[in-house]
C-alpha cells in the first residue's frame, strides 16, 4: 500500500502497544503491512521500541508474549 500523509498520520498516532497489537492480530497479508505503509509501520515500531525498550517489553507481555529465559 502506498504511504499517504493520512496513513502516516494514523500510524504516528498509535502507541507502540497499539502498533504491536495490530501487528500480531492482523494477517501479514493485510494491506497495512504491505508496501510503503508496511515498511513505515515497521520503522515506527522500531523507533518507539528504541525510545523505551522496557516499556516495549511490558507492552509485549501485556498482550500475551513472554520472553523466554535462556
Amino acid at each position: 500500500m502506498i504511504l499517504t500523509k493520512r496513513y502516516k498520520a494514523y500510524i504516528d498516532s498509535l502507541s507502540y502497544r497499539e502498533l504491536l497489537a495490530h501487528w500480531r492480530d492482523i494477517s501479514a497479508s493485510d494491506p497495512w503491512f504491505q508496501g510503503q505503509t508496511g515498511e513505515y509501520w515497521k520503522k515506527r515500531m522500531s523507533e518507539l521500541k528504541a525510545i523505551d525498550p522496557d516499556g516495549a517489553l511490558r507492552d509485549s507481555e501485556s498482550i500475551g508474549f513472554r520472553q523466554q529465559k535462556k
